[in-house]
């Protein structure tokens, strides 16, 4: 056997031959190692898209690679015995008896806990080298929020506007300002959204139809469809996706990033972020594209803003504040909420349209985007209160872009504010009236939105008054959730009553509404 000196362990979310881990790389003497295990689709029970994009895009990862005449050490779904990375990694020491075992940081806290566990318990030279793919390391973010008690995001997104030079004159933003929120919240006219430029497919070629009959094969009992999975999984198709939408979609991004509408999934949205968070893409050039496309006049500024804070702003925002908060962030549970997740968001089997629609598309493609995941399924599970556990759990199992650093903030912090405001203003809480305002979902529903109680009430809008009435004080201390109150404290004694006894029915019949 050849002397190893490095064995470079990647991980499904670090698909980037740029990466730390390869900063030293000797063909030589190197080699890399990659393992497809159950136990990463099963810690959470992860739809088959989940499963299949990330299992693609790694086999797709290790034959590029092999191009680069690298050596690499790729076990299969089913080709071995082994359950846990950990056990994985075991076998492949013992095989290739490294000198050290050298990768890039890992996105998941229960997974680096678990290496640097396992290194210290085998006396294994372990060496997690930094995330460079990321444009604010940990050590960076924890230095910027010492200067803080409340972490906002606008204060650290200006903070890397000015770090990077990201639209900036100056030390001025660009037209005079931070942001453009205030053009970016815009619905649907009553004839829906027009001219929907078509999504970026990929047809799945021979490797991806392949890890897509190993999904089929190996986790035949988990939820989710494959028949329509073309998700971009090498880099090249990612660069194309990434074109595709700033090219394409961008211009309409930002006034309509907010609105939904039946059986239109996709709308204006990027639909990179699974690429991304697998380091298929750079947030770099993913920024310096949208720029391109606002210099060229092909995309307004209040498009390219609000696409630029996402990137440059919450994904580097959350990213930080997961690492700090970690593993206080998992634990969390402000309001002790600790009803089961009901049984229809493996399914869509609801009543609910607004819920059938957007689960129904997730359990489809393994996507929704912001919108329906914090103001559809995340904060009606907070108004159902669903243990934050829970929900935390259904999201990073159903979504391809699923990796515990951005999937865990976004649920414990925004939709369910299960941390107690951590680094958000107010819990995120609305009626049916807002999925009317955003959508056409409510008139394909037997719900009536502006209905509270009886049994055509939406049972978003009765468990929306009952979490006001439920939590009045609180939100009546709040600036922004204190006109919320005002409208709740018009209600007579009657009125309120009957919510509370609604809500509990509700409640009681979660997994039939």
């Amino acid at each position: 056997m050849k002397t190893c000196r490095h064995l470079v362990f990647v991980l499904g979310d670090q698909l980037d031959e740029n990466s730390a881990a390869f900063a030293d790389f000797d063909l030589r003497q190197d080699r890399v190692f990659m393992a497809e295990v159950p136990g990463e689709s099963t810690h959470v029970w992860s739809t088959k898209p989940r499963t299949a994009f990330f299992f693609s895009a790694m086999r797709h990862f290790s034959a590029l690679l092999q191009t680069r005449k690298i050596t690499v050490d790729y076990q299969r779904i089913g080709a071995h015995g082994f359950f846990s990375l950990i056990a994985a990694l075991a076998d492949a020491i013992k095989r290739h008896q490294p000198q050290k075992i050298v990768m890039t940081e890992p996105g998941d806290w229960r997974v680096e806990q678990a290496l640097r566990t396992f290194a210290a318990e085998s006396k294994v030279n372990l060496v997690m080298r930094e995330d460079t793919h990321f444009m604010c390391s940990r050590r960076q973010f924890a230095e910027w929020a010492r200067g803080y008690k409340q972490f906002r995001l606008e204060y650290f997104y200006r903070m890397m506007r000015k770090r990077y030079n990201v639209m900036m004159e100056g030390d001025q933003p660009l037209k005079g300002r931070w942001n453009f929120d205030s053009e970016n919240r815009g619905a649907f006219p009553k004839a829906g959204p027009a001219n929907i430029p078509a999504r970026f497919s990929v047809a799945p070629d021979a490797v991806t139809r392949g890890a897509i009959a190993d999904v089929n094969s190996h986790f035949a009992g988990h939820p989710g469809r494959l028949e329509e999975f073309t998700w971009p999984v090498t880099r090249k198709d990612a660069l194309r996706a990434l074109k595709s939408f700033t090219h394409e979609r961008l211009k309409h991004f930002g006034e309509f990033q907010d609105a939904m509408w039946a059986d239109e999934p996709f709308l204006y949205h990027a639909h990179i972020s699974a690429a991304l968070n697998v380091k298929l893409l750079n947030p770099r050039e993913v920024i310096n594209a949208a720029l391109t496309a606002l210099n060229d006049g092909v995309a307004p500024i209040e498009a390219v803003e609000g696409f630029v804070r996402q990137v440059l702003g919450w994904r580097e925002f959350i990213r930080g504040l997961y690492w700090l908060d970690m593993p206080e962030m998992r634990e969390a549970n402000h309001f002790k909420h600790e009803r089961k997740l009901p049984a229809w968001y493996w399914t869509a089997d609801t009543q609910m349209n607004c819920m059938r629609q957007t689960i129904s598309q997730t359990l489809t493609h393994g996507y929704a985007h912001h919108i329906q995941r914090l103001m559809v399924t995340g904060i009606f599970g907070l108004l159902a209160q669903v243990k934050p556990q829970d929900l935390e759990d259904w999201y990073l199992a159903v979504y391809v872009d699923a990796v515990d650093w951005v999937e865990l903030p976004n649920v414990a912090g925004m939709a369910l504010f299960a941390n107690n405001g951590r680094f958000t203003s107010k819990p995120y809480i609305a009626s049916g009236q807002y999925m009317k305002r955003m959508s056409n979902y409510c008139g394909g529903c037997r719900y009536k939105p502006e209905v509270k109680t009886g049994s055509n009430a939406c049972p978003f809008t009765t468990l929306y008054w009952n979490f006001l009435d439920k939590h009045e004080a609180m939100l009546k201390g709040n600036p922004r959730t204190a006109l919320m109150v005002k409208n709740i404290a018009r209600l007579s004694g009657e009125e309120r009553e009957a919510i509370r006894a609604q809500a509990i029915v509700t409640l009681r019949d979660l997994d039939k509404v």
